[in-house]
């Protein structure tokens, strides 16, 4: 049987695993780490590929830039080889569109997972997809020459890979519309005022930086993060009595844990 690692890297990407933490790393760097749908299958295989032991992930990237987005094969009438041209798309019945985009959308998906905390690490620019993957995140470290765009509309297209929402929350609506609209990039030290980024550093501090917090998020007893997590992820769509609930339920279950007492 064929590694599944190396038929990852075949298509762009490497899964490294050891102990509790998990590194996937965007591995094309000749080409910027252009995406296409043969790497997302590679990145929803990466989830899959996971060990139940793992507790953080790291997304990186080789090379200059964390991603220029979508290959600009995309954009030819030709389309990568095997898969559906944009043509083929828009001419495709809306069933068999949506199924199509949504199964793009699973590489970007799995990262909110209430059992990991995921941590993208991105230097140079991310753009469109590249800044998608970035959000799909739980958390940003950034190097200090960064650029995140969303040049999506700018080629008549809407930003659809899972990203909206997470632009939204974390800049808020105008914000993100002006980002989103103008295509504009946004650099280290504003994506830190914003809070796009949780922190930015010099580009070779970037892989000790997230070391340093991918240890200190093992710091803490795995159930209580996830438990966090999962109060902290849904906390947008609630009430504030709805979330002082669950914030009871969850402490509950955490004491009697903690206690030994079955439930």
């Amino acid at each position: 049987m064929s590694d599944p690692t190396v038929l990852l890297e075949r298509d762009g990407v490497r899964l490294v695993t050891e102990d509790s933490v998990a590194t996937v790393t965007l591995c094309n760097a000749a080409k910027r780490n252009a995406q296409s749908p043969a790497l997302w299958r590679a990145l929803v295989e990466a989830g899959r590929l996971l060990p139940g032991s793992v507790r953080v992930v790291v997304l990186r990237a080789e090379g200059v830039s964390f991603s220029a987005g979508l290959d600009r094969r995309a954009f030819t009438p030709e389309g990568f080889e095997g898969e559906p041209s944009f043509d083929d798309l828009a001419r495709a019945p809306e069933g068999e569109l949506d199924a199509t985009i949504a199964e793009y959308q699973a590489a970007f998906t799995w990262w909110r997972r209430n059992d990991l905390v995921t941590i993208a690490a991105v230097q140079g620019h991310a753009i469109g997809a590249g800044f998608q993957l970035a959000l799909a995140c739980d958390l940003r470290v950034v190097a200090d020459d960064v650029q995140f765009a969303m040049r999506e509309t700018s080629l008549g297209l809407v930003p659809d890979l899972a990203g909206t929402k997470p632009l939204t929350e974390l800049v808020g609506y105008a914000r993100a519309l002006e980002i989103c609209a103008t295509g504009r990039s946004v650099d280290a030290e504003e994506a830190c005022a914003v809070g796009l980024a949780n922190v930015a550093v010099p580009a070779a501090e970037l892989d000790a930086t997230v070391k340093d917090l991918a240890g200190a998020l093992l710091a803490a007893p795995r159930d209580a993060v996830i438990e966090t997590k999962a109060l902290l992820r849904a906390a947008s769509g609630r009430t504030y009595e709805e979330q002082r609930v669950a914030e009871r339920a969850a402490q509950g279950r955490r004491l009697r844990d903690l206690a030994g007492v079955g439930e």
